[in-house]
């Protein structure tokens, strides 16, 4: 029997982050709890798939003022943003494409934002972020560890979104042992249990690193179950190398047409593989770069810095490849220069 689908978002578990900190600590079974009553959606909505008028009701309001000041007193949850018209929530805002907000760095070291090092160190900003992201009108879901996407499902963040579980988090940043990239996160058993949707794997090829060939054989492993699962991976592959004993990833277009071969290639079956791709340093050459492969495709923000005019720019060019479907940033929308987040998600979910 089909199971009747929920009619309205599901009251969160921890209406505040306060409330957030006393529940982990006293009833920990509330994180399963809360994602056996999620309410969950299709990978892609397509232009005759029917869209739920509910909107998260935990989200942050658009005039709340994210600060690092204020997230460890706020309320994370709030009344949600509504801005879109009856008409928009009638049908998909992008039928068929994806935008999911990335916040999977800190789980491997990576807290730096631009000059500011522990930028993502503090827990309830980043949770306020989030939260404003995901509530904007055609934000698809999220990408992230357990530990944030647990934070996430006691808030009711989640209801109605694309949930992508992060799986390999040991390749710490600036560790030697970086490229020895263990799978230290979300399992697909892990994913199967919380009613989760999608895994992403970050495959980190140095052909002067042998820790790079466990990590491809630990990756491929890891797609054949997910496929095994019929769950949906996302692989994010570089070729890069040590300079001056730092890991650089290399966008050159060999260099990203070659990561994108051996991603294809993995595995028993590539039929639930999608590819998690940059940009090549000359976009003119993504054309010719992502008809590598027939996987379908979405977009990596990295490292984007004070431009991000630029890489909205990049973005939207390569957005019109055929196998691109859609966008997956993380920092450069989470912590724009100029502190609008919901102006910057906006902007980056207009390119679709």
């Amino acid at each position: 029997m089909t199971p009747a689908r929920p009619t309205a978002s599901a009251t969160p578990a921890a209406p505040s982050v306060r409330d957030l900190v006393r529940l982990r600590a006293e009833r920990p079974e509330a994180i399963a709890e809360a994602a056996a009553r999620r309410k969950r959606r299709p990978l892609l909505r397509t232009a005759g798939t029917a869209v739920t008028a509910d909107v998260a009701d935990t989200a942050v309001t658009a005039d709340t003022e994210v600060t690092a000041s204020t997230a460890g007193t706020a309320d994370v949850a709030g009344t949600a943003v509504a801005a879109e018209t009856a008409s928009d929530r009638a049908r998909p805002p992008h039928p068929g494409r994806l935008m999911i907000i990335a916040a999977d760095h800190p789980a491997r070291g990576a807290l730096a934002v631009g000059d500011r090092a522990l930028a993502m160190a503090n827990r309830f900003e980043l949770l306020q972020r989030l939260c404003l992201a995901l509530s904007r009108p055609g934000v698809d879901g999220v990408l992230a560890s357990a530990d944030v996407l647990d934070d996430l499902l006691l808030l009711g963040a989640l209801e109605d979104k694309v949930v992508m579980g992060s799986m390999n988090r040991g390749g710490l940043a600036g560790a030697a042992f970086e490229l020895d990239d263990r799978f230290t996160g979300h399992r697909p058993e892990d994913l199967v249990r919380h009613g989760f949707d999608a895994g992403k794997l970050l495959l980190r090829i140095d052909h002067d690193d042998p820790g790079s060939l466990d990590t491809l054989h630990a990756a491929a492993r890891t797609v054949d179950a997910m496929a095994a699962h019929r769950l949906p991976v996302f692989v994010e592959p570089f070729l890069c190398r040590r300079v001056d004993g730092r890991l650089r990833n290399d966008l050159g277009a060999a260099a990203v047409t070659t990561s994108i071969a051996i991603a294809s290639g993995l595995a028993g079956t590539s039929a639930y593989t999608w590819l998690k791709v940059p940009v090549t340093e000359d976009p003119d050459d993504m054309a010719q770069v992502m008809e590598t492969s027939t996987l379908p495709a979405v977009l990596l923000g990295g490292e984007v810095g004070d431009d991000l005019d630029g890489a909205y720019g990049k973005w939207r060019e390569a957005l019109r490849l055929p196998t691109v479907r859609g966008l997956v940033v993380g920092r450069s929308l989470l912590y724009p220069v100029d502190g609008d987040v919901a102006g910057a998600v906006d902007t980056a979910v207009s390119l679709l």
